[in-house]
């Protein structure tokens, strides 16, 4: 028995219909390059679904794809011979998003964004992209292999609301019908469609197909408008860059041109094609959140498509990438476990990582401009395969770039190889800072002496800096050294005060380092005259294999414990600072001073005071006296 039901779509599905309707202006004809996609996904999973049930085709082993549009109806409707959808499959796959990205995606259409229709696709909503243009959308679907009697029919003005009831379907696959909106006859047009399907749906693996107009009206025979072959199989003298391009936006969903590609066909024993392209500009889950889930590159056998495999085709620093692998050797019915433990994958991640790099290494030697704009994009993703991809660590870290006192503001552009260029004689490490913030790193009290001596220092702001120097020991057998962090023999460093003078210096200031030491006990492990200070009157010093105060600040905020060392506080005697405690002979406000001292330090370094309040009193009372 058939029945309807009116239900309302979950509630970010409306806010998200809301908005297409009413804010997606630009570009409109977005909806038919997305409802292609679709089709497109239909038939590659019914062909993969048919490798083990053949009897889902039925007696139509044709897939294809059919546009028609109809003057006097005023609709547009975009048919496939894919997989279809069951009932529940309808509900589930249009009247809810079920991806996390959804609250991400509305917030992007806030403000300014909000004609920024690129969005669509890549958040998982292309569907809705049919409000865009239309008032009214009915579906009409069946799953291959149920009975014609099982079809389902699925309509909505795009308000809020949808019915959904049962309808023989006399075919398998998914009928999509646009009421269009009464500015929208342009898309009424033979040829206005055909141009749409050449621009975007033309490398969609199979045919997509038109009447021909006969007086201004579809009433031909059916035309393949598309190539309808894979682009990745046809020899690349074949291929312009808009075919490349063209490609990338129907696999990506991305409205912005790629940055670059690389097209490889390997023969041998194992035969594979791998087209991968660096987009232009991050997708919104290109940073830490995306790990868990990632869909960059797409696994076809044979040109038949198995999943979205990135996990096994390449590591996880290199997610950003877009593409596809096509195998002619891995076998079709290939699931997750299989992959994992087939020999023939591990070397098609070989290659595709090699190939990314190689393509990266090519942009930062020849295209400078461009590999900035890159950096900026994916920079502190690609910084995690310093340590996850132990065997091209020396390469990834070649790729590095980070602003440094040589540079303009906070741009980062100075890779190691520049810096190893500019060492000044004598120096045997790279010296660089963390911190919070770029400002805070070039305002370090710690690379004072250094920069006086003309020294580079990389100044590292970035979340992830601190843990990747960590695995960043050295490069080209220089080590990396934090300022930071142990002695740095400057006297090595260029010029420097004569030596029996501040060893005298020293000598007279040690019973000032004494006292500071007994007023500050055990918050300390130490207290010592500074050779690294120029201007400041204090900073902390950490023991080499100590934790930044910053990340240790970073990671008490995330709800760690962190078990760190007492840090080592240097004085720069010289200054008025010490020459005020020196002389005090309060011995309340000698302990202020003394107290001031660490905390300005601790600050200075990223630290976090464990009572912020006793800190301004103490400042106030010292102001004030």
């Amino acid at each position: 028995m058939s029945t309807t039901e009116t239900r309302r779509f979950a509630a970010e599905v409306d806010q998200v219909l809301h908005l297409v309707t009413h804010a997606l202006y630009s570009h409109k004809e977005i909806f038919l390059r997305e409802l292609a996609s679709n089709a497109s996904d239909a038939c590659d999973k019914l062909r993969f679904e048919a490798i083990a049930r053949p009897e889902l085709m039925g007696d139509d082993p044709d897939l294809r794809i059919d546009v028609e549009y109809d003057g006097e109806a005023r609709t547009v409707t975009l048919r496939d011979s894919g997989i279809g959808m069951s009932r529940e499959e309808v509900v589930q796959n249009i009247g809810t998003i079920a991806r996390s990205g959804t609250k991400r995606f509305l917030e992007s259409l806030s403000g300014d964004a909000r004609a920024d229709s690129r969005l669509i696709g890549q958040f998982g909503v292309g569907f809705y992209s049919a409000f865009v243009v239309a008032d009214r959308v009915v579906l009409r679907t069946r799953r291959a292999g149920a009975p014609e009697a099982e079809g389902v029919r699925w309509e909505s003005n795009g308000s809020g609301e949808y019915t959904i009831c049962d309808e023989p379907v006399a075919r398998r696959g998914t009928e999509v019908i646009l009421h269009l909106k009464a500015d929208e006859s342009e898309f009424l047009s033979g040829w206005r469609l055909r141009s749409l399907v050449s621009k975007y749906s033309d490398h969609i693996g199979f045919p997509i197909r038109m009447r021909a107009d006969e007086g201004g009206k579809p009433s031909g025979a059916w035309e393949t408008v598309n190539h309808a072959s894979a682009l990745w199989t046809r020899p690349k003298a074949e291929l312009k860059d808009e075919d490349y391009q063209g490609f990338y936006k129907h696999l990506s969903h991305d409205f912005q041109d790629a940055a670059a590609w690389t097209h490889n066909r390997v023969e041998g024993n194992q035969g594979y094609t791998l087209l991968l392209y660096l987009p232009a500009k991050a997708p919104w889950d290109a940073t830490f959140s995306g790990r868990d889930e990632r869909r960059g590159l797409k696994l076809y056998i044979r040109r038949v498509f198995i999943m979205d495999a990135s996990e096994q085709l390449l590591p996880a620093y290199l997610r950003f990438v877009r593409g596809v692998v096509d195998s002619d050797d891995l076998p079709l019915n290939v699931s997750r476990e299989i992959l994992q433990e087939n020999r023939l994958v591990a070397q098609i991640r070989a290659a595709c990582t090699k190939r990314v790099l190689d393509l990266l290494e090519r942009i930062a030697a020849d295209e400078q401009d461009s590999y900035a704009g890159l950096w900026k994009e994916f920079g502190n993703v690609l910084k995690e395969g310093i340590a996850e991809d132990h065997g091209n660590r020396e390469r990834i870290a070649k790729l590095l770039r980070f602003a440094s006192t040589r540079g303009e503001g906070a741009a980062q552009s100075v890779s190691l190889d520049e810096y190893l260029s500019r060492m000044v004689p004598g120096q045997e490490s790279i010296y660089f800072v963390t911190a919070d913030s770029h400002l805070a790193a070039r305002g370090s009290p710690q690379i004072e002496a250094l920069v006086a001596r003309g020294v580079e220092v990389l100044l590292l702001s970035d979340r992830i800096d601190e843990w990747m120097a960590s695995y960043l020991t050295s490069y080209a057998g220089k080590p990396l050294q934090h300022v930071g962090k142990c002695e740095i023999d400057l006297d090595k460093l260029g010029p420097a005060s004569d030596a029996t003078e501040r060893e005298a210096a020293e000598r007279a200031g040690a019973p000032l380092l004494d006292r500071i030491r007994s007023l500050l006990g055990d918050r300390v492990s130490g207290v010592r005259a500074s050779r690294r200070l120029t201007d400041s009157p204090s900073c902390v010093v950490l023991d080499r294999h100590d934790m930044a105060m910053h990340m240790q600040r970073l990671l008490k905020q995330a709800g760690h414990a962190v078990d760190a060392g007492k840090p080592a506080l240097e004085v720069n005697l010289g200054h008025a600072l010490l020459r005020r405690l020196d002389a005090e002979t309060d011995q309340v406000r000698a302990g202020d001073l003394a107290l001031v001292l660490l905390e300005q330090a601790l600050l200075a370094d990223g630290g976090q005071l464990e009572d912020p309040a006793a800190y301004v009193r103490r400042v106030n009372g010292l102001l004030a006296a």
